[in-house]
């Protein structure tokens, strides 16, 4: 690919999935950022030709690739490259990442990844994909659309997968080791040059209101767990009683949370489950505890409280009384010998460019 010169940036917002009965439906956009700053340069004689330069500051700096070919983001970015007939990096390349997002923590930091590679591929091969196309490019990488629907669309945000055909679902449905295989040692930049192209229309979403007066408090323990090991302990079947439960409350839910004012009431209930939460409580010492005695009677200010994502993370959404609710939350989390961490965040719009 011919080496332009330009710069851009792109920024791509933490979200939060699941947020009570929602579980793998809806996700909220919040203010921590992912921002790549990139620059092409053109070669000269002094500064030949060279592959692509990756730095790194924040959250995560001290265990995120810094090969282009194994970082997630820039293997995204590669993905939609070579689906469209461009098989490198342009040369003279250089990005900065700047992450405030911490990883593992239920805060969307694997969904910020791609669809920041997502938006960096679009952007180096000039491609003006539609947001619909950018998000099925995504869900070929990450296949539960919550997070990434969220991070791309911004706000809070329902999504599904559409069933598809047989052709479709077959392409839709390839295993990740193929779509990004894992580069071996000794790959060169020929490795993994034909990539499945994503069918059309792979997921569809709502944007839902959002009332304007509403934060969310993070309280963030500072331990990591995986997405993979948080569904481990999901069951494969579940009662008809547990799916009425959830069903109920998050149709209530989605409307409750664009209503001004607020109603405590009615929030703090609709945002319990039965689905996710109860099953996960064993890998977040604290949690029982902290979901149940913090409540709009005991803070006032609070509208609901639940697990943020696959956890550890607890967001709590609130009208005020921010400290209250995280400094209670600390004390019962570090009783079991948990510290945490917490900040304030709003609801954001999605991602962007700035060229």
């Amino acid at each position: 690919m011919a080496s332009e010169p330009r710069t851009f940036s792109i920024r791509v917002p933490a979200t939060s999935a699941n947020i009570g009965p929602g579980f793998d439906v809806v996700g909220l956009s919040l203010s921590l950022w992912l921002t790549l700053k990139v620059t092409i340069t053109s070669p000269t004689p002094s500064c030949p030709p060279r592959p692509p330069l990756l730095t790194y500051e924040g959250e995560g700096s001290d265990e995120v690739p810094l090969d282009a070919y194994k970082n997630l983001t820039t293997r995204v970015a590669l993905y939609l490259l070579r689906c469209h007939d461009m098989p490198h990096f342009p040369s003279n390349l250089s990005i900065h990442v700047i992450n405030e997002i911490p990883f593992g923590r239920g805060l969307g930091s694997s969904g910020a990844a791609v669809i920041a590679g997502v938006l960096l591929g679009d952007q180096l091969g000039r491609l003006s994909l539609s947001i619909s196309r950018q998000l099925d490019f995504a869900l070929m990488v990450e296949r539960h659309p919550d997070n990434v629907t969220a991070a791309l669309i911004g706000g809070f945000v329902g999504s599904y997968l559409r069933e598809l055909d047989h052709a479709a679902t077959e392409a839709a449905s390839v295993p990740l080791s193929e779509v990004l295989p894992e580069y071996p040692a000794d790959a060169s930049e020929e490795w993994g040059m034909h990539p499945p192209v994503p069918p059309f229309g792979i997921g569809h979403y709502v944007r839902f209101g959002w009332s304007e007066t509403i934060r969310a408090v993070a309280i963030i323990p500072r331990f990591e767990l995986s997405t993979a090991k948080a569904r481990e302990v999901l069951p494969l079947v579940y009662s008809r009683k547990d799916l009425v439960f959830n069903l109920q409350r998050l149709a209530v839910l989605t409307t409750a949370l664009a209503q001004h004012p607020p109603d405590p009431e009615l929030i703090y209930e609709a945002m319990k489950d039965r689905i996710h939460q109860p099953y996960r409580k064993a890998l977040i010492p604290g949690l029982p505890e902290v979901t149940s005695n913090i409540t709009p009677e005991s803070h006032p200010g609070l509208l609901g409280i639940c697990l943020s994502g696959a956890g550890p993370t607890i967001l709590a959404l609130a009208t005020g009384g921010f400290e209250a609710i995280a400094e209670d939350a600390r004390t019962i989390f570090r009783k079991e010998g948990v510290e945490v961490d917490w900040k304030v965040l709003e609801v954001v719009g999605g991602s962007c460019v700035d060229n």
